[in-house]
């Protein structure tokens, strides 16, 4: 799994990139469904159809490219790609690239995902072991990310901008449906789930922001500050979910049940892992301070100049966010304790030692944004300045 990943992130060949795009499903599905919870096949297979659906479309459009450049290599199609202006299978330049643009805008917002390309990983999520939702949450989903900044906008500046209002559209309803439905559940780990279509809902508007940029001088500045948020919120919000899933495992793991309507005053009993699920959901809300607060800050203070309608829109869903999380916290740690968790075990070394590092990147990130922020607005500036 980490080979693919890495494989997917280096890769600067069309094909090659698509071989370890593809690659990472298959040790993902065997996570999922050989040591997932009970309906582990049904998201198993779920989660691969939805994933190499959406790859058959990019796929497809990325031999729409390679056959008309005559090569897949990456940095070569950046540079000819958005100059092509021929025709293929009777097709005129444009309607061409808007095929293509739209195969590989599914692929990856399937990923991703947002609404409405989300409904496979909630199951997903929720059927996989522990670590593999670790995995699914903090780095396989920004591969999705990683595309849509590294392959779609560079190769297609004019069809992004074009679209970029119904991409910012779509980031709207992942923002705030994706909240509400976190609003919705009674499964712990199901409610995690949903607050990444939430948190990358946020992230697509800032990829509309960069994509509505292009040959606007005057959203230059929004761009930058926007592509800095991307970047940022993918890195917080794979710490931030990480946590919050093994927090799910560590109390699954001694009550052997994710419903929350069971749960109640375990505060009390447990107050160390208690004060790290706060922690954790309030760096996860953005509370200034820990790192959740600047990547947000960053998109929508790039946004706004861009799509204020949308962005003031969007700012009801951190509304819904908090009240999803505190919801949370309230019905876990608050409240009169459920009897049959009196003697419930406290967080223990192992546990210990798995969060700690994440913790500290929250706080860190949080009051130092700059250790990483410097780097991240270095390349972002290359690339959309």
């Amino acid at each position: 799994l980490e080979t693919a990943m890495l494989g997917a992130f280096v890769a600067l060949d069309l094909i090659i990139f698509f071989i370890f795009f593809e690659f990472t499903l298959v040790p993902m599905m065997l996570l999922i469904m050989h040591w997932g919870g009970e309906n582990r096949q049904y998201a198993g297979f779920k989660f691969m159809v939805y994933t190499m659906g959406g790859s058959v479309l990019m796929l497809l459009a990325f031999q729409i490219i390679g056959v008309t450049l005559g090569s897949f290599d990456l940095v070569y199609a950046t540079r000819a790609w958005p100059t092509f202006n021929g025709s293929l299978f009777g097709l005129g330049a444009d309607t061409v690239k808007a095929i293509a643009f739209w195969g590989i805008f599914i692929g990856f917002a399937i990923k991703l995902p947002i609404w409405p390309f989300h409904t496979w990983l909630p199951d997903a999520h929720t059927e996989a072991p522990t670590a593999g939702s670790m995995l699914l949450a903090g780095v396989l989903l920004k591969l999705g990310g990683y595309g849509f900044i590294r392959i779609l906008l560079p190769l297609f500046p004019e069809q992004s901008a074009r679209f970029a209002p119904i991409i910012a559209v779509l980031a709207l309803a992942a923002i705030i449906l994706g909240a509400l439905a976190a609003l919705a559940q009674s499964d712990f780990k199901r409610l995690v789930a949903y607050s990444s279509v939430n948190h990358m809902g946020l992230v697509v508007l800032g990829i509309a922001v960069i994509a509505a940029a292009y040959g606007r001088r005057d959203l230059a500045d929004a761009a930058v500050m926007a592509g800095n948020g991307v970047v940022l919120q993918m890195f917080n919000h794979g710490i931030t979910a990480a946590a919050l899933f093994l927090l799910v495992g560590v109390v699954y793991e001694r009550t052997h049940t994710r419903d929350l309507r069971a749960f109640g005053g375990l505060g009390v009993v447990v107050p160390v892992y208690g004060g790290i699920l706060l922690f954790s959901a309030f760096a996860s809300l953005g509370l200034p301070g820990l790192n959740g607060f600047v990547g947000e800050f960053l998109l929508f203070r790039g946004a706004w100049p861009a799509f204020t309608l949308v962005t003031a829109l969007a700012t009801l869903g951190l509304l819904f966010t908090g009240a999803y999380l505190l919801w949370m916290i309230q019905r876990v740690l608050l409240g009169p304790l459920n009897a049959r968790w009196a003697h419930l075990r406290e967080i223990n070394l192992r546990e210990a030692i798995a969060v700690i590092p994440l913790l500290a990147l929250m706080l860190i990130t949080g009051v130092w944004p700059s250790w990483i922020l410097a780097t991240i607005n270095e390349t972002v500036s290359r690339v959309f300045g």
